[in-house]
């Protein structure tokens, strides 16, 4: 079954894509909750019309999203957590502690565009995934260090 996502869904795909997928998964989930309509002729129509107009504001977004990770360049942010004595810290490092030390230095990234490349769950130095648009990703070093 073909639908076109009117939001992007991690792991699908991005706003204004035609996608197929199960159609169990399309009528019980993506179209009830708002995030896909059925991809028929008029609605590909209409989805090709809406993109063709878009076009300029998109290159902006995207240059924009460009600029913040050109600005975001080679940053080694630090991340305190509580530490035990074996190097292991309590809980985990999460997704919104990143995006908020990203504030801290003047980047404004939303945590749902944020994504880490293993489990934080010890002292040290890890990379995380920025993506800020559909073509523009970014990493960013960080360090976990002990409060």
């Amino acid at each position: 079954m073909e639908v076109i996502l009117k939001d992007d869904v991690k792991g699908l795909g991005y706003k204004n894509d035609i996608v197929t997928v199960r159609s169990g998964y399309g009528l019980n989930y993506l179209i009830p909750q708002g995030l896909a309509v059925l991809a028929d002729k008029s609605s590909k129509k209409v989805v090709a019309e809406n993109i063709r107009q878009a076009a300029h504001k998109a290159e902006k977004i995207q240059a924009d999203a460009q600029s913040l990770a050109d600005n975001i360049g080679d940053l080694t942010l630090e991340i305190p957590a509580k530490v035990g004595e074996t190097g292991k810290i309590f809980g985990s490092v999460t997704t919104n502690q990143l995006s908020e030390a990203l504030k801290a230095k003047g980047f404004d990234v939303d945590r749902k565009r944020i994504s880490f490349d293993q489990d934080v769950k010890t002292a040290g130095e890890y990379t995380a995934s920025l993506n800020l648009h559909k073509e523009v990703k970014h990493t960013v070093k960080f360090n976990v260090v002990a409060e």
